[in-house]
């Protein structure tokens, strides 16, 4: 519990910035995670696949089992990547959680923003 209560402080403060997003922007961003994320199919790479990451549980694809046990440890305190979370990790994904197993060392907010709102552009419609 004490786990989503520090992600939940940190994620605050990017929560505005990404309701704020341009998707065509976003694209432009997320050409630097793809060499290790995809996100139009679900195929992993070094990294998970990100098809519908938006509102999914952490450490949650089946099919990846590469996963840092940190990653794991914070699935377990129930982290879920919604829009605020999203925003939180991409600031700093070692920031946020510390022995991830993501090298990148994180976006400015106004293009986490624009990724956040690419990667949703991409979900499938419910």
């Amino acid at each position: 519990m004490r786990i989503i209560a520090v992600l939940t402080s940190l994620a605050l403060p990017f929560a505005a910035h990404a309701a704020e997003g341009s998707a065509e922007a976003g694209a432009v961003v997320f050409r630097k995670c793809t060499a290790c994320h995809s996100a139009d199919k679900p195929m992993n790479k070094v990294g998970p696949h990100l098809v519908g990451i938006v509102d999914r549980p952490a450490a949650s694809l089946a099919d990846y089992g590469n996963y840092s046990d940190a990653m794991k440890a914070a699935a377990a305190g129930g982290l879920t990547w919604d829009e605020a979370t999203l925003a939180a990790y991409l600031a700093g994904p070692r920031k946020m959680i510390p022995k991830t197993r993501m090298a990148f060392t994180g976006l400015k907010a106004g293009d986490a923003a624009d990724v956040i709102a690419y990667l949703k552009s991409l979900d499938p419609a419910p």
